[in-house]
């Protein structure tokens, strides 16, 4: 598929805009190939790359589409129609498992009447009278990993994800670190059933959202990429293939069902819920049994406005009939069982009007559009601003001022406009265009070539300058203690900080006159100040807030200088031959270091007691005997088995060396999940390209 995301966009409108019915047969056809070619694209994007790149309510809007026109049309049905299917197959990291079993998927109902339509399609099918009551047990949709247990003689012997329904992953090893797993069945309540010879348990591996939280926050400490939402979490950290790496993510686990059985089985879900209580695995607490289906109705209603409460998500109540007997009565159709339905939640996105576009300035002086909102309710935050990310994004959507917005809050967390509800416009509306000079300091803004940003380049400008404070002080940078955000801009705007090396020349009396800045604020701020004096090279490099230099460039000219002055007189040519360094970088340091305010910046540094020099723990030290020894590395995409950087420091204790971009120079491409333009230049340049599993045994001699 040459464009996934237009092709889709394309689909939806077309979905939007006509009825199954009113499609003829010729443009069924063409209309089949697509949908089942755009929905396995997506399906395997969300299954096996944990990476979505559309919304579930547009996925399931497509989906119910093509079902409709395979039931009008059911001689067009391919044989591997998404409809047939569930999941994708399993990725090839893992060894392959075959359910002995077929794990199915759910049919969904979006509101009360589609619900009720479901309970009466169900007593009709058992043939109930108008005064025979049908029982269901409903249990919350948890937003994890679907994965089935197999217990031998009460030990786990297996556990592998649902993959396709019939196909999985055998991620045993993994499975067996998540505490709410057992490992050893127990019977210690007096329930007739026992442990049975063999059994299989289904649930969900899921992130409850507290772990999540400290995941994160323990990644943002060291300087790490962090994760967008917990239930893709979830399925990547259940997919490491290093299982100390999923023992550190501390996942939790819900059973709500089971496979084949040996022996005796319960009768009933909700008996199969008590038994599988009894033997010591995790369930959900809510799960019920009600006897009238009005009662459903109103459970499953209340959790559209409760499910914040919780410390996991959920994305629907699942609603099953809860005699076993009947749901074999019942059966099922294609992938999904008649007796059992999915209550969806409505997707965490909203329109609303875009009422302006205001642009901010960044620390390097990049400017980033923002979306002036309409306020508008979103999974229960007030949204009245999103990102718009940069001009070709607002160009490439068509979003005018004016426009009717899909907002949605990607991750739950971060507000960002999806594109206009075209079909919403009046005329009224105004197409936007980057200003041309800065709002702040009035500079013409510049678009540097190859890039998709526009930049401020006056270094005096103030909103740069409180950009960069704040990044000067953060953790990964001088990592002051006490500095934050609103302190950053106290200082700058009340002229107490007028340069970095300021920060330095701040005493008590001075501290003092800040609003809201007692005896002891001013002690901590200060010492958090000379604390930072005594930060590595490295640091420094990345903290005066160069372009194009992170912390893994920054690292690299540290090891390669013995102070900052040695970068006064280094010209590009001299830069470039470090390793790691590109010609674009290394323009950047040279220009950086070769104006005047930057070196006085750099010399007061130095006289005020920052430390400029590199450390001893700068220096390389490494088996020089390692396979990766003297070889440069660039890293790429998403690895399953260890962060980012902990792969770069895997390879720095080996000897090697970390590039951020590839060149002639890299020896090594490693490559993880979504790689992104780096892979499409190693091969353009011949760099060797290495998978996780083979930069791992090269690790490992």
């Amino acid at each position: 598929m040459t464009d996934p995301l237009s092709t889709t966009q394309a689909l939806s409108e077309k979905v939007k805009a006509v009825s199954p019915n009113d499609v003829s047969r010729d443009e069924a056809e063409r209309l089949v190939v697509e949908l089942s070619d755009t929905l396995s694209f997506h399906a395997d994007r969300y299954y096996a790359q944990d990476a979505p790149i559309i919304s579930d309510a547009e996925y399931d809007r497509l989906f119910h589409f093509l079902k409709d026109l395979e039931g009008q049309y059911p001689e067009l049905r391919r044989g591997d129609s998404p409809t047939l299917r569930i999941g994708t197959d399993p990725i090839s990291a893992f060894e392959k498992v075959e359910h002995p079993e077929r794990l199915l998927s759910l049919s969904n109902a979006f509101d009360s009447d589609a619900l009720v339509a479901w309970y009466e399609r169900c007593r009709k099918g058992l043939e109930l009278g108008e005064t025979d009551i049908l029982p269901t047990t409903v249990e919350l949709k948890i937003d994890g990993l679907a994965v089935a247990l197999t217990y031998d003689e009460g030990i786990l012997v297996r556990g592998a994800t649902r993959g396709n329904g019939r196909i999985g992953e055998d991620v045993t090893d993994n499975l067996r670190t998540v505490s709410s797993i057992p490992l050893l069945l127990r019977s210690e309540s007096e329930h007739e059933i026992g442990i049975p010879s063999r059994v299989e348990v289904r649930g969900e591996v899921y992130f409850r959202r507290t772990a999540f939280d400290r995941l994160n926050a323990g990644l943002a400490e060291a300087g790490e990429k962090t994760y967008a939402n917990p239930r893709n979490t979830a399925a990547g950290s259940l997919r490491q293939l290093d299982s100390r790496i999923t023992a550190k993510r501390d996942l939790s686990f819900f059973a709500y069902s089971i496979g084949p059985i040996n022996g005796r089985a319960p009768t009933s879900q909700s008996e199969i819920l008590t038994w599988l209580g009894s033997m010591g695995f995790s369930i959900n607490e809510h799960a019920t049994r009600f006897e009238d289906i009005s009662e459903v109705v109103s459970f499953c209603e209340s959790w559209t406005d409760q499910r914040d409460s919780l410390d996991y998500e959920i994305d629907g109540v699942v609603v099953k009939v809860d005699s076993i007997s009947s749901q074999d009565d019942l059966g099922r159709i294609a992938n999904a069982p008649r007796w059992a339905v999915a209550y969806k939640f409505p997707a965490r996105e909203e329109t609303t009007v875009l009422v302006d576009i205001v642009i901010n300035v960044g620390r390097t002086g990049m400017i980033t559009p923002e979306a002036v909102l309409d306020p508008v309710e979103i999974g229960g935050v007030t949204v009245s601003q999103a990102t718009l990310h940069n001009a070709d994004y607002i160009r490439d959507r068509d979003i005018r001022i004016g426009d009717r917005v899909i907002v949605k809050r990607a991750g739950d967390v971060i507000p960002q406009v999806i594109g206009p509800v075209e079909g919403a416009r009046t005329g009224n509306e105004v197409s936007w265009s980057m200003p041309k000079i800065c709002p702040v300091c009035e500079t013409s803004l510049e678009r540097l070539e190859g890039e998709a940003d526009y930049y401020c380049v006056a270094s005096d400008c103030p909103a740069q300058f409180i950009r960069l404070l704040e990044h000067f002080a953060s953790r990964s940078a001088m990592d002051i203690d006490g500095m934050g955000s609103k302190l950053a801009v106290q200082l700058a705007e009340s002229g107490l900080i007028q340069t970095l090396d300021a920060l330095y020349r701040l005493d008590a009396d001075r501290v003092g006159t800040l609003e809201r800045f007692g005896e002891k604020k001013v002690a901590n701020l200060l010492a958090g100040i000379s604390g930072s004096k005594n930060r590595t090279l490295g640091r420094l490099l990345f903290a005066v807030g160069i372009r194009h230099v992170g912390q893994t460039t920054a690292e690299l000219v540290a090891s390669s200088v013995h102070s900052a002055l040695d970068l006064f007189d280094m010209s590009p040519e001299l830069l470039v031959e470090i390793e790691g360094i590109g010609e674009i970088i290394a323009e950047s340091i040279s220009e950086w270091f070769s104006l005047e305010h930057n070196r006085t910046l750099i010399e007061n540094f130095e006289q005020l007691g920052v430390n400029i020099t590199r450390l001893e723990s700068e220096s390389l030290s490494f088996d020089a005997t390692s396979a990766v020894s003297g070889n440069t590395f660039v890293v790429t995409g998403t690895l399953e088995s260890m962060g980012r950087k902990d792969a770069q420091d895997e390879i720095k204790k080996r000897g090697g060396k970390v590039a951020s971009r590839v060149s002639g120079k890299t020896d090594f491409v490693v490559v993880g999940e979504n790689p992104g333009s780096k892979a499409a230049k190693a091969s353009e340049l011949g760099v060797q390209i290495l998978n996780e599993e083979e930069f791992l045994k090269l690790l490992n001699g």
